[in-house]
C-alpha cells in the first residue's frame, strides 16, 4: 500500500538554490495558502500573461495536484519548479520553473517564470533567472535554456535579455494565452554563454557545493 501511494504522490524533492536575497525550493502542500494569495492579489497582473486559469485554479485540491505533478515532473527529469521564498521574512514571492526538458540530442529546457505584482520591479527575478542559467549548465547538464515571451511583454524581454538571452524569432500564434492564441518572441541562452564553474576558493566556503557561482549555489540534501 505505502508503495502504491508513493507512486500516486512521489515525495517532494528536497533540493534548494541560495541567491543573495531567495531561497528558491520545490513546492510543497502547506504552501497552498500563501500561493493562493499571492496569485489571487496579482490575478489582474499575471492573466494577460498565462493560460486560461480554471474556475477552480486557486483551490487546495488543484493546488495539491499541481505539487504532484511537479513531484512527478521533477523524478522522471522532465521538468524542475520552484518557489522564490525572500530569505529575510521567508514570504513566496513567486515561482520559476525549467519544463519539457529534452535529453539525447537536444539537452535543452524550457523556462517559465511568474512573480507577485507586489514583488515585480525589485530584481528578484533577475536573481532567480541567473540561478536557473548556474542549474541548468551545472546540476542539469544542459546545453541549452529556451524562453519566450509575447512581444508586447516588455518586462519580460528586458529580464532575459539582462540574464544573456539571445532573440532568436517570432513564433506566430505560438501559445493559447488568456483564450487567445499569442504570438511569442523566441529566445534562447547555450551552456557556453554560462561562466562557470566558481573559482576553488568560493567552492572551498560551500559546505555541501555541488555547482557554485559569485551569485548562487545549488545544494542537495538528503
Amino acid at each position: 500500500m505505502l508503495g502504491f501511494l508513493k507512486g500516486l504522490f512521489p515525495p517532494p524533492p528536497s533540493e534548494r538554490i541560495e541567491t543573495a536575497r531567495l531561497i528558491l525550493r520545490p513546492s510543497r502542500l502547506s504552501d497552498w495558502a500563501e500561493w493562493a494569495h499571492v496569485r489571487d492579489q496579482s490575478r489582474a497582473f499575471l492573466t494577460p500573461y498565462e493560460p486560461t486559469w480554471p474556475k477552480d485554479a486557486l483551490s487546495r485540491t488543484a493546488y495539491r495536484e499541481r505539487v504532484r505533478y511537479y513531484a512527478q515532473e521533477w523524478h522522471r527529469g522532465t521538468g524542475y519548479l520552484f518557489f522564490l521564498i525572500r530569505r529575510e521574512d521567508r514570504r513566496l514571492l513567486g515561482g520559476i520553473s525549467i519544463a519539457d526538458v529534452r535529453r539525447g540530442i537536444a539537452q535543452t529546457g524550457t523556462v517559465g517564470y511568474w512573480i507577485g505584482e507586489p514583488y515585480a520591479n525589485h530584481g528578484y527575478m533577475t536573481e532567480a533567472l541567473e540561478a536557473m542559467n548556474v542549474f541548468a549548465f551545472g546540476p542539469l547538464g544542459l546545453h541549452r535554456l529556451e524562453a519566450a515571451c509575447m512581444p508586447g511583454n516588455a518586462a519580460s524581454r528586458r529580464l532575459l535579455s539582462k540574464c544573456g538571452f539571445r532573440e532568436e524569432g517570432y513564433a506566430a500564434q505560438y501559445l493559447k494565452i488568456n483564450g487567445q492564441w499569442a504570438d511569442h518572441v523566441l529566445y534562447a541562452r547555450l551552456s557556453s554563454d554560462q561562466a562557470w564553474p566558481a573559482s576553488p576558493e568560493e567552492s572551498s566556503r560551500m559546505s555541501t557545493p555541488i555547482l557554485a557561482s559569485a551569485r548562487s549555489h545549488f545544494v542537495s540534501k538528503s
